[in-house]
């Protein structure tokens, strides 16, 4: 079975990040997103609630799963028996650090390739930051993320955070 791994923050997921995640479940036969356990990274949401968040804008690809992934990611794709990591390049800027990333990794373990995928141009300029920054001040953001994740970046504001 080949499969790849999509790793990320996802505070929050966003339809750029499935853009990506769909096109790659069509070229592999199990995607797993992999969702970055990271104590040091402030995050909007909580750990649960960034894996119920992508979870649930992902149910409809029967080949794709979320889990969490701490530590190496190079590790967490050896684990899962990873073919390949996929990356996503919005601009030139992302490229260089995604590249030494990519030559590290396969420094580690040269059986996993990095794959760079560029999103669809309406998400080219699109970020989990931006969408955040944008919620804060109450700009309609639901052309960028699914419904769950509109929702519950309204409950944030409501709740102050």
């Amino acid at each position: 079975m080949r499969t790849a791994i999509y790793p990320g923050t996802f505070d929050p997921i966003t339809n750029g990040h499935i853009d990506i995640i769909a096109r790659t479940a069509r070229m592999f036969d199990r995607v797993i997103v992999a969702l970055a356990v990271n104590s040091a990274k402030r995050t909007l949401f909580t750990e649960d609630e960034r894996f119920e968040l992508a979870a649930e804008s992902l149910r409809e690809y029967a080949n794709v799963e979320v889990k969490r992934c701490s530590g190496l990611l190079v590790d967490c794709a050896r684990a899962e028996g990873a073919l390949a990591i996929v990356r996503g390049l919005r601009a030139v800027s992302d490229f260089e650090y995604e590249m030494q990333m990519a030559l590290m990794n396969r420094k580690m373990n040269h059986d996993i390739s990095t794959i760079f995928m560029m999103p669809h141009e309406r998400y080219t300029y699109l970020n989990s930051t931006i969408i955040r920054e944008l919620s804060a001040y109450d700009a309609d953001v639901s052309e960028f993320v699914p419904a769950c994740v509109l929702d519950a970046l309204r409950a944030k504001r409501r709740d102050g955070n």
